[in-house]
C-alpha cells in the first residue's frame, strides 16, 4: 500500500494541497503536504478530503487549505490525495480564513479548528440513503406489440406528468402512488423493460416536525423614536462596509424587532445575502426564536433538540443556499452560509458564548473577526452588555453605542426593593429562604391572579453537608474535586436523597453519620429544592414549576413548562439562571431574587458584573405588560455597588464605577488577558510543569521588552478537579498594543514547542471564567 503511494509522480500531478488534518497536530505552517491526483481536480480550498498519514498511511480526513503548483519537498516524497469527502463536503473560503485566525488566536491546532466548525452529524452523513429514482426513457412508447397492462400505462402517464410539472426524477413509490398502485411492482417491471431508466441519488432523510417556539407577536408593530432612530443609524451602516454596533437596550425595549427590521433592510438592499442570529441557547430563549421564524422566510433553526439527522439536513440547506438566515447558539456561527449581511448576537454578554474546550473560542468576539472579514455590519444587542463590548462603544469608539432607554408602549421598568436578610434574622425566628416581604408580596400577587418568578442561582437542597458538631468540623468533600458537595432530595431513596458534585458529577447516598465522630450530619444552605418545599409548605394549593438543570432534561421539557406558564396553568415559575433571560410573560408582576449574593464573592474579578447582570435580567422579566411590576431582591449585602446599581436599573453607573477599579489594577477590558492552566494527577509532575512553563514566558517575555506581566504559578481557586490537580499562570498585557503583545509571546512559545493545547496543558485567551 505504501508503494502505490510513494510512486504517485508516475502519474499527472495537478498540484500540491496544503492539509490540516482533523486532529490534535499543531504545525506552524497549519497543514501537511499532499500530492493532487488529476483525477481530483475539483480540489480546492476548503474541500474535505481523505489522505494517507504516518508510515501506516491511516486513511485521515483534513481540508485544503492552501494550492499551489510547487513545492519545496522532494515530489517523489510527497503523498497523494486519496480521494474527496465521500459526502461531497467543502467549507466556503471565508470559513477557511476564519479557521486560521482562530488557529492562530486561541492556541489552538488549525485541524481541531475545522473539527469544530463542522458538526459531527454532517460528517458521519447521518440520516444519508441512496434511492432508486425513475424516469421515462427517452426512446417513443413502447409499441403496441409489447404488452402493458393498464397500471403499468398508468405508471408511464405519471412519470410523463412528473416530467411535465418539472420533476425528471422521482422515486419509484413516489411513481407508483400518483399511478394508483397499491405496490411498486409495476413500476420494477417497466424498469425491466426499459421504458423507465433509473439512477442512484443520495438524499438526507429526517423528521420534518420541528418544536415550536410559542407564538410570534404580530407585525405591525409600531416603532419607538429610540427604536425608529436605532434602525436609522444600522441602515446606514449596511453600505459602509464592516461596523460593530452595541444596540444597548433596556429590557422590553424591542431589542428583537430592531435585529428583525435590519434583516429585512438588508435582504432589501441585498436580495441575495443571508444573515446569522445568534442567542445564547435556543431552548432557553423559544419565544425570540419564534419572532425569527414567523417573521422571515427561508430560516434555518440550529438546536441541541434536533436529531443528527436534523442537524445534517439544517446545515445541507444552509450549504446549498435553500436557507437565508441561521439562527442559533453559540456553533452557529460556523453556518456555511453563502453571501453573509450582517451578523447579530443577541445577549452578546452570556457566557454560554465561550466555548470551555479547543477551540477556546468566543462566539461573539468570532462573530466580530467574520464580519470584519466579510466586510459587513455586525449587530451586539443587551440590556447588560459585557463591560468588554461596552468599554469599546464608550472609551475606545471602536463600536459604534445606540441605545434604547426605555420600554416599548410606555411601559414602565419594575420598582425594585432590596429587602437586608441579616435584619431579616434578627427579627424573626427558624430558616426561611423567603422573607416576609417577598411571601406578602407573593400571596397579594397570586390573590390578584398575578404570577410569580423566583430565581435562585443554585440547584439542589442544599450545599452543605456537615458535622453540626463544630469541635469535629467535617465537611462532606468531593473525592476527586476541592469543593462541597451538594444535597439533592429524593424521597425514593433510602437516605431521602444523594449528593453530588456539580464540577465532575460523581455521585453517592446522602450520608448519615459524621465519619469522624459518628454524630448524625446536618444539610444546610440552599438551592431550589429547598424553595420548592418552602412554597408547598408556606402557599398550599398554589400551582409551582420548577426549572433548572436537574428537572429540565430536554429542550422539550423547558418549552413545555413555559407553555404551561404561559397559559396560566402554573402560578409560581422557580428557577435558576434559565428563566432570568429571554422571556416575556405579560402577566408575571413580581420577581423575587432569592439571594442576590450568589455569585458576588466568588474568587473571580467578574463577580460584580455577573451579580448586576443577573439581577437586572430577571428584574426585567416582570411589569411587560399593563402597570409595573415589583422586584424584591434579597440579600446579604445591600450596600454592594453592584446590587444597588441594578435596584435602580443603572448599567452605565455600574460600568463606570467597575471599570474605575478594573484601571486600578489593569484588568480586562483595560488589559489583554490569558490563562495558561496545567493540570496532572501527580501533585508534584503538575507544579514542576508549571515552573517549568513560567520559566519558559519569563524568558521569552524578557526578549520582547517584558511587554506582558506574568502571574504565577499558583493553585487554581478549584485547585482539584475531576482527580487533577491544577496550577494556572495568568498573562496580563496592558494597553497600547495589548492583543499583539500577549499574541506574540504566545506565538513565540507555540513555535518553540514550549506552549501546546492537549490533555494536560490549556491556553485560554480572553477568559471568562478564572475558578
Amino acid at each position: 500500500m505504501s508503494q502505490l503511494f510513494e510512486t504517485h509522480v508516475e502519474q499527472a500531478v495537478a498540484g500540491y494541497a496544503q492539509v490540516a488534518l482533523e486532529q490534535g497536530i499543531d504545525l506552524s505552517a497549519g497543514g501537511l503536504t499532499y500530492a493532487i491526483p488529476r483525477s481530483l481536480e475539483d480540489v480546492v480550498v476548503g474541500s474535505r478530503v481523505v489522505v494517507p498519514l504516518g508510515r501506516s498511511n491511516r486513511r485521515t480526513s483534513g481540508y485544503v487549505v492552501a494550492i499551489d503548483q510547487q513545492t519545496d519537498y522532494d515530489p517523489n516524497k510527497v503523498k497523494s490525495i486519496i480521494s474527496l469527502d465521500p459526502n461531497g463536503i467543502r467549507l466556503p473560503a471565508d470559513l477557511v480564513e476564519l479557521a486560521q485566525w482562530m488557529s492562530g488566536y486561541y492556541c489552538c491546532p488549525l485541524g481541531m479548528v475545522f473539527a469544530t466548525m463542522l458538526p459531527a452529524a454532517v460528517k458521519r452523513g447521518a440520516g444519508s440513503v441512496t434511492q432508486t429514482m425513475v424516469t421515462r426513457a427517452d426512446s417513443p412508447p413502447p409499441p403496441k406489440s409489447v404488452k402493458l397492462t393498464k397500471l403499468q400505462r398508468r405508471v408511464l402517464e405519471a412519470a410523463e406528468a412528473f416530467a411535465n410539472e418539472g420533476d425528471e426524477w422521482v422515486t419509484i413509490k413516489r411513481l407508483a402512488d400518483r399511478a394508483g398502485a397499491r405496490t411498486t411492482s409495476p413500476v420494477k417491471q417497466l424498469i425491466d423493460k426499459g421504458a423507465l431508466l433509473t439512477t442512484q441519488a443520495a438524499s438526507i432523510q429526517s423528521r420534518q416536525e420541528q418544536p415550536t417556539y410559542g407564538e410570534a407577536p404580530a407585525q405591525d408593530l409600531q416603532l419607538t423614536a429610540s427604536q425608529q432612530l436605532a434602525m436609522e443609524r444600522l441602515a446606514d451602516s449596511i453600505h459602509t462596509g464592516f461596523s460593530v454596533h452595541l444596540l444597548h437596550g433596556v429590557t422590553g425595549s424591542g431589542k428583537t424587532e430592531v435585529y428583525l427590521r435590519m434583516i429585512e433592510h438588508v435582504q432589501a438592499a441585498r436580495p441575495d445575502a443571508g444573515a446569522i442570529v445568534l442567542v445564547p441557547e435556543i431552548a432557553l430563549t423559544p419565544q425570540t426564536v419564534a419572532r425569527f421564524v414567523g417573521r422571515l422566510d427561508c430560516v434555518a433553526v440550529l438546536h441541541s433538540g434536533l436529531t443528527a439527522a436534523q442537524r445534517h439536513a439544517q446545515w445541507r440547506r444552509i450549504a446549498d443556499g435553500e436557507a437565508r438566515i441561521v439562527v442559533g447558539a453559540r456553533s452557529a456561527i460556523f453556518a456555511p452560509l453563502p453571501g453573509v449581511g450582517v451578523i447579530i448576537v443577541d445577549e452578546e454578554q452570556e457566557h454560554s458564548y465561550k466555548q470551555d474546550q479547543l477551540p477556546r473560542y468566543h462566539a461573539r468576539d468570532v462573530a466580530v473577526k467574520r464580519g470584519q472579514m466579510l466586510g459587513i455590519p455586525i449587530v451586539l444587542g443587551s440590556a447588560t452588555p459585557s463591560l468588554e463590548s461596552y468599554y469599546n462603544a464608550t472609551y475606545r469608539n471602536s463600536y459604534h453605542l445606540i441605545e434604547l432607554p426605555e420600554r416599548v408602549m410606555g411601559l414602565q421598568l419594575p420598582r425594585v426593593e432590596l429587602v437586608d436578610m441579616v435584619e431579616e434574622r434578627r427579627h424573626r425566628r427558624g430558616v426561611h429562604l423567603l422573607s416576609q416581604r417577598l411571601e406578602h408580596e407573593l400571596s397579594r400577587t397570586i390573590a390578584s391572579g398575578g404570577q410569580v418568578m423566583l430565581l435562585l442561582n443554585r440547584r439542589g437542597y442544599a450545599n452543605y453537608i456537615a458535622c453540626p458538631d463544630q469541635r469535629c468540623g467535617w465537611l462532606k468533600s468531593c473525592d476527586y474535586c476541592d469543593v462541597t458537595m451538594v444535597y439533592h432530595k429524593d424521597t425514593r431513596l433510602p437516605t431521602g436523597g444523594n449528593v453530588r458534585c456539580h464540577h465532575c458529577s460523581a455521585e453517592q447516598l446522602l450520608p448519615q453519620h459524621c465519619p469522624q465522630c459518628g454524630r448524625k450530619v446536618s444539610v444546610f444552605g440552599l438551592g431550589t429544592q429547598r424553595v420548592e418545599e418552602e412554597l408547598e409548605r408556606k402557599f398550599p394549593g398554589v400551582v409551582y414549576q420548577r426549572m433548572d438543570s436537574d428537572v429540565m432534561r430536554t429542550g422539550r421539557d423547558y418549552h413545555d413548562s413555559l407553555e404551561r406558564f404561559r397559559c396560566g396553568e402554573v402560578q409560581v415559575l422557580v428557577g435558576t439562571q434559565m428563566i432570568a433571560k429571554g422571556l416575556d410573560f405579560p402577566n408575571v408582576k413580581l420577581v423575587g431574587v432569592i439571594s442576590g449574593d450568589t455569585s458576588l464573592h466568588m474568587p473571580d474579578f467578574r463577580a460584580a458584573e455577573r451579580t448586576f447582570q443577573l439581577i437586572a435580567q430577571v428584574a426585567g422579566r416582570a411589569g411587560r405588560a399593563g402597570e409595573p411590576g415589583r422586584v424584591i431582591v434579597q440579600t446579604f449585602s445591600p450596600n454592594d455597588a453592584a446590587i444597588q446599581f441594578a435596584s435602580r436599573h443603572d448599567f452605565p453607573g455600574f460600568a463606570a464605577h467597575e471599570l474605575a477599579l478594573r484601571e486600578q489594577v489593569a484588568l480586562p477590558p483595560l488589559s489583554r488577558m490569558a490563562r495558561i492552566v496545567v493540570r496532572d494527577k501527580d501533585h508534584e509532575a503538575c507544579f514542576e510543569r508549571a515552573q517549568s512553563m513560567w520559566h519558559h514566558l519569563q524568558v521569552l517575555n524578557d526578549a520582547q521588552d517584558k511587554r506582558v506581566r506574568l502571574r504565577g504559578p499558583m493553585p487554581c481557586p478549584i485547585a482539584r478537579v475531576a482527580g487533577y490537580h491544577r496550577w494556572q499562570i495568568e498573562l496580563i498585557a496592558p494597553p497600547p498594543d495589548a492583543a499583539s503583545a500577549l499574541q506574540r509571546l504566545l506565538t513565540a512559545m507555540r513555535n518553540e514547542r514550549l506552549l501546546v493545547s492537549d490533555a494536560k496543558t490549556a491556553v485560554d485567551v480572553d477568559p471568562v471564567d478564572l475558578l
